[in-house]
């Protein structure tokens, strides 16, 4: 796989508590997050993971440096995996930290997106 990262935007939530870059490797938008998901930083991950001009995105959040994530977020990522399915693409998550998976696994959300270890796999699966 080529080596093509190309920053495309970075988001800020306004208190500092979430930070997305979009990067672009072989056609794929790799949001990298760091800091923590819930309701007032929602938005920051909701514009991250919009592609809407795209043909068939594909989407994959790195939430290696996700601290928390809330049900706030739970909701995000379901809405951006439907929105990315109807579009012909998907998402998949990498290299989710210890806390943030619990949340994920409890509410069953890796039973609907793909989640991945690491990155490295996200991207060659």
């Amino acid at each position: 796989m080529a080596d093509s990262n190309v920053t495309k935007t970075e988001k800020t939530d306004p208190s500092g508590r979430l930070s997305a870059v979009v990067t672009a490797t072989d056609g794929i938008h790799v949001v990298s997050l760091s800091g923590e998901i819930d309701h007032s930083t929602g938005d920051t991950l909701r514009q991250a993971l919009a592609f809407p001009d795209t043909p068939r995105p594909r989407v994959i959040a790195d939430m290696r440096q996700v601290a928390f994530m809330d049900s706030s977020g739970i909701n995000i990522l379901i809405t951006a995996h439907r929105t990315l399915s109807e579009a012909g693409g998907w998402l998949r998550l990498a290299g989710t930290t210890t806390p943030v998976m619990r949340t994920i696994t409890i509410v069953g959300l890796d039973t609907v997106i793909d989640c991945h270890d690491t990155l490295t796999q996200a991207l060659n699966t």
